[in-house]
């Protein structure tokens, strides 16, 4: 026994002496840093880090930046076990909550550090909710997604054993044409049943609904006061993107956007759009049709080898690794930052001959090596929205789903597909474009319009949009400006 904690001090002083390098790193990097609850670490002040490790004042910074590598190996020690011991401690001794002074670190008391597991999603948001970054109810919205996806997960995981339940056709046609499996509708009821009991939004809208609909309680009942409570917020997503590979066991995924209810009283919606739509159904539009530019959150959960959740607020992009031994999203990627330049292009190449001439060119560059790095990138496509962007956020390069002659105005949809994915990238450095406009500067006429994206790494991303400026065809520029003025291209 005596041996074990001896051993579990020592530990403990090599995790504690690495946090206080590696929040350095983190907060020098714009992410956010914490210990424990009521542990504040000041994002600018380096040496309260060090003072988490040592208890003495620390030295004045160094002149040398954090490295890449210096952030990546920070994530562990940062937000792992010496945060959670430090929590006890602070209990134990009744310190109270201070909001800019770093506390102590006793190393001595961290005998329960080895058995920890690092910080939950559920963690992550308690502490930002204790830093005013979200509010409670937008704190409850992203609890109610994180359980879905645990169930979608768990439904997408054991699919092949299930396959009369689960896999193949529905028999249905969704609103946009297509042929609805039956996970489709599984997931989609699953998300909306979650967001529902939570009270706190005002509107849902999915790829597999017609029109948005009322995200308050209607059709279970009220359990409580607090279940009866009108939402605030208006949650947007797709349920199951890249359905279509399910059967195969492709990696499939869950897209998510979350708008603040706009005052629908001032929101005027054009006479076409408001035709034989209730007043209920017309405030739920109302609330539906924000520009990406509005979203306060926006995130994407990849079923593949692991269940990942990839999370934005608007500070930043975190990345959650569900570890299934306790059911808890668990921080893996505590900052992610796409590369400026990157060498993979991602997209279906079949369709080549069918794209506008600007995008034509510039992939033709790419395979040739004729582009501004003078490398030939590689083609890295998997057919699932989710699976192919997480790959192009964690190692750079460019995805692209653009318009072709079939589909003038691509086959993605702005509100659940390209605003949300495009706000995950900016926030990670990267760059979102429909080829001459920013994706989410562009107004939403309808739920399930579909636009052009192409996003990446913002030197990919700026080269691809330079054949679309030096384009003389007038079409593209007068597609681009209609969707810009809130007109269906």
């Amino acid at each position: 026994m005596a041996r074990n904690a001896q051993t579990c001090g020592r530990n403990g002083r090599k995790v504690a002496a690495g946090a206080a390098a590696a929040a350095a790193a983190v907060v020098g990097a714009g992410g956010v840093a914490f210990t424990a609850p009521g542990v504040t670490l000041p994002r600018h002040d380096v040496q309260s880090q060090a003072a988490l490790s040592s208890g003495k004042t620390a030295a004045p910074a160094a002149a040398s930046q954090p490295s890449v590598a210096a952030r990546a190996a920070a994530a562990a020690a940062v937000l792992g076990a010496a945060s959670l011991a430090a929590s006890r401690r602070a209990s134990r001794a009744g310190q109270k909550r201070d909001g800019r002074t770093a506390r102590k670190v006793v190393i001595e008391d961290m005998e329960d550090v080895c058995e920890q597991t690092g910080v939950t999603l559920t963690r992550y948001l308690f502490e930002l909710s204790n830093r005013g970054v979200v509010d409670g109810d937008l704190n409850s919205i992203m609890t109610s997604i994180c359980e879905a996806s645990k169930v979608i997960s768990k439904l997408v995981n054991t699919a092949p054993l299930k396959q009369a339940e689960l896999l193949g056709l529905q028999g249905e046609i969704n609103v946009q044409g297509e042929d609805q499996k039956k996970l489709d509708v599984i997931t989609n009821e699953v998300f909306k049943n979650a967001l529902r009991y939570t009270g706190k939004l005002g509107t849902l809208a999915s790829e597999e609904e017609d029109e948005p609909v009322e995200g308050g309680e209607q059709k279970y009942g009220v359990l409580s006061e607090t279940f009866a409570e009108t939402g605030k917020y208006v949650c947007v997503f797709d349920p199951l993107d890249g359905s279509s590979n399910v059967d195969a066991g492709i990696p499939v995924g869950t897209i998510f956007g979350v708008f603040e209810e706009p005052n629908t009283d001032e929101c005027e919606l054009p006479s076409d759009l408001t035709g034989g739509l209730t007043s209920e159904q017309q405030r739920c539009l109302a609330g539906t049709l924000q520009p990406g530019k509005a979203l306060v959150a926006a995130g994407y959960v990849l079923y593949s080898a692991s269940t990942e959740l990839v999370l934005t607020l608007g500070k930043g992009v975190v990345g959650f690794t569900l570890d299934f031994s306790i059911g808890e999203f668990v921080m893996t990627r505590p900052s992610i930052k796409i590369p400026a330049r990157g060498k993979i292009y991602s997209c279906n190449q079949a369709n080549v001959n069918d794209w506008d001439e600007p995008m034509r060119e510039y992939i033709t560059a790419l395979r040739s090596g004729t582009g501004e790095t003078g490398k030939p990138y590689s083609l890295r496509y998997i057919g699932s929205m989710v699976g192919d962007i997480h790959r192009t956020l964690l190692y750079g390069g460019i995805f692209t789903y653009p318009a072709d002659t079939k589909n003038q105005d691509g086959k993605l949809r702005l509100l659940y597909e390209g605003a949300p994915m495009s706000m995950i990238v900016e926030q990670a450095g990267g760059k979102a474009i429909t080829g001459h406009s920013r994706v989410l500067d562009i107004p939403p006429v309808s739920v399930h319009q579909r636009v052009p994206v192409i996003l990446g790494s913002s030197d990919d991303v700026d080269e691809c949009k330079k054949y679309y400026d030096a384009s003389t065809d007038p079409t593209l520029k007068e597609r681009c400006e209609r969707r810009m003025k809130g007109v269906a291209a």
